[in-house]
């Protein structure tokens, strides 16, 4: 009879571990760029389609549907507006040195399980950035990042590699069940391009993909029962080489991955933008089988992975199934909000985003007319050139009297606020009037500082190239309508140089594509290329001024790299800004029209730009209005 019992109470011990299964949640924010509160400070008003006030609604109803939950940001908080920027330089009145940063006052209360360092958290420097996650109460982990050490020395993490949460849950039957889940972050190791002058000599970077595969057995053998990489990175449908920045399908086919958190390309996943990539699944939310989310940027969605998982007879746990979702604070076809503002982070932040506010609104200038950017990527655009202008003014004082004076003088600057991904409303637009600090970080929203390179007229050239391929390719023969702007390349990417004159011949095939690789074509786009009125001699020697991301080689631009620096100033492209708008008080915008994009006989050249920009087109030039759309966006042309 004992026999019988033991065998029986043997059967059910096993059954039951067999049928065991736990419902996990799983959510993520990412790229919040300091956009805590739903306020836009560029326009100095709330917003409906941003903020992770916004958020935490969706955060506050995901946790009410799965108690079992995990809440993960990724990365790209710290920096990307004005908050972060006052922040950042003490210009807010803090009662100590110590005092928690605001993004930690609000992310504690959220009860966040842990957070990955994204490249922008490394704009201010490191001792900023230790300094700030020192507030977060809960685990930082970045595995790819690594201290400078001498030769013969043991290579080192500069962070956290990597975490392994032990959480209480309950399964499906009511049953407590404690699990080990490891969390390991990565980040670009672009950083050290990027922010050279903040990480130089103290880190160096490894690639995301092969730091992962070491990794992951270790959290296996320390007990961990789900592996979740949160990977500051995106998602390419080509192949993607060691050590480079968007390396998503390639971490989803390392084995023992059970989640992949994703960022950085501001882009959604699931979504349609991603149909037509290898081994994605948009039903189930999978890269490859690997469960993945990516929420956008700004807070505008949450990232939701849910998972069922399944325990053997040996207590291990696996994943039997999973569906990842984004839920959206703003529905973009009818411009209207789906969730309400929660009042914790204006509680929370209220002194903070007083002295932001306080900071925008000082005047430094004045307008005769309105600044806007709707038009930048067709024609030259005043927003950009401003910007240009206060980068030649900075860079002549830099460079009187020394051996460098004598070089001719160019400044490149693209436009950065121009719609994408961003949305309809992602434009600047400066009213004519004062102009107050708000419109400055407006003209130029990064903490970039400012570079000058020396280049051969050759290599100038080439720059230029690479900027046109911001273009799609017009078929002179084809339909009549045909689309200008290629979306895959960045805005921000589009440089112009002032200095030169030139036209852009769209007909040409592109010699380099949006991440500066170069075509098989050996075609130019840049024609009737001068300087001063003359044919630019390549032989010649150029000072070109832009800003330390292009000039330690963000964008992958031809020839740009940090051995062509000769001048390496300190000082932030916003405040020579500042400091040139200042000088000249009150002034009219203009852009020199001293580059164009040559009209195709008999071909329509469309482009999507923000419907802000109808009230412009008195004085936009060859710019004509085609439609307007219900997403706040409109359909132009650029004339002849």
């Amino acid at each position: 009879m004992l026999k019988h019992l033991l065998c029986a109470l043997a059967f059910s011990a096993c059954f039951g571990a067999q049928a065991a299964e736990l419902k996990l949640r799983i959510m993520q924010t990412s790229d919040l760029h300091m956009n805590l509160l739903n306020y836009d400070y560029y326009r100095d008003a709330s917003s409906d389609e941003f903020g992770l006030a916004k958020t935490i609604s969706l955060i506050n109803a995901a946790r009410d549907e799965v108690p079992n939950n995990l809440l993960f940001d990724n990365g790209d908080l710290l920096q990307g507006n004005p908050l972060g920027d006052v922040i950042a330089r003490g210009q807010t009145s803090r009662t100590s040195k110590g005092e928690t940063h605001p993004a930690y006052k609000v992310l504690n209360l959220l009860r966040v399980d842990a957070a990955n360092l994204g490249n922008h958290e490394f704009n201010y420097g490191l001792p900023f950035l230790r300094e700030a996650i020192a507030g977060a109460n809960f685990p930082y982990v970045n595995a790819n990042v690594m201290l400078a050490t001498r030769k013969g020395q043991a290579p080192r993490h500069a962070f956290t590699p990597y975490v392994l949460l032990q959480r209480s849950f309950m399964d499906e039957a009511g049953r407590p069940q404690r699990l080990k889940i490891g969390v390991i972050g990565l980040t670009p190791p672009q950083i050290m391009q990027w922010d050279r002058p903040n990480l130089e000599g103290q880190v160096s970077a490894r690639d995301m993909v092969q730091t992962a595969r070491e990794l992951i057995p270790q959290l296996r053998a320390k007990g961990a029962d789900l592996v979740v990489l949160i990977a500051h990175t995106g998602f390419e449908k080509s192949a993607q080489a060691d050590l480079a920045e968007n390396r998503a399908a390639e971490l989803a086919r390392l084995p023992g991955v059970d989640a992949l958190l994703l960022g950085h390309a501001h882009s959604e996943f699931p979504s349609q933008l991603f149909a037509e990539h290898p081994g994605v699944d948009l039903r189930k939310g999978t890269i490859h089988g690997v469960p993945a989310v990516m929420p956008g940027r700004w807070g505008d969605h949450l990232g939701l992975i849910d998972l069922t998982l399944s325990q053997n007879t040996a207590g291990q746990w696996r994943v039997a199934n999973s569906r990842s979702e984004l839920r959206a604070i703003y529905q973009r076809s009818t411009q209207q909000a789906l969730v309400a503002a929660d009042p914790l982070v204006a509680h929370v932040i209220a002194r903070e985003h007083a002295d932001t506010l306080v900071a925008m609104r000082t005047q430094v200038a004045s307008s005769s007319a309105a600044i806007h950017s709707y038009f930048a990527q067709v024609q030259p655009d005043p927003s950009v050139q401003l910007v240009a202008q206060a980068q030649l003014a900075y860079m002549q004082r830099a460079v009187q009297g020394t051996d460098l004076e004598r070089l001719p003088l160019l400044s490149a600057a693209a436009p950065f606020k121009s719609g994408g991904r961003q949305g309809s409303n992602n434009y600047t637009d400066i009213p004519a009037g004062p102009i107050v600090a708000k419109h400055v970080a407006d003209l130029y929203v990064y903490p970039n500082t400012i570079k000058a390179v020396k280049l051969s007229g050759a290599e100038v050239r080439e720059w230029l190239e690479m900027s046109a391929g911001h273009f799609r390719r017009i078929d002179p023969k084809g339909p009549a309508e045909q689309d200008l702007l290629d979306p895959d390349f960045r805005a921000y990417n589009f440089d112009s140089i002032l200095g030169l004159t030139y036209e852009i011949d769209v007909t040409q095939a592109a010699r380099y594509d949006a991440e500066g690789r170069r075509s098989p074509s050996n075609s130019h786009r840049i024609v009737n290329l001068q300087y001063q009125g003359r044919p630019l001699d390549e032989a010649a020697q150029f000072l070109v001024v832009t800003n330390n991301y292009r000039a330690h080689g963000g964008g992958n631009f031809p020839a740009l790299n940090a051995s062509k620096i000769v001048v390496d100033a300190p000082d932030e492209t916003r405040q020579a800004l500042a400091q040139y708008l200042s000088q000249a008080g009150h002034f009219k915008p203009s852009a020199d029209g001293f580059w164009r994009i040559l009209p195709v006989p008999g071909v329509r050249l469309q482009f999507v730009s923000g419907a802000g920009g109808i009230q412009y087109l008195p004085t936009a030039g060859q710019v004509k209005l085609l439609e307007t759309r219900k997403n706040g966006s409109a359909l132009y042309e650029l004339t002849p």
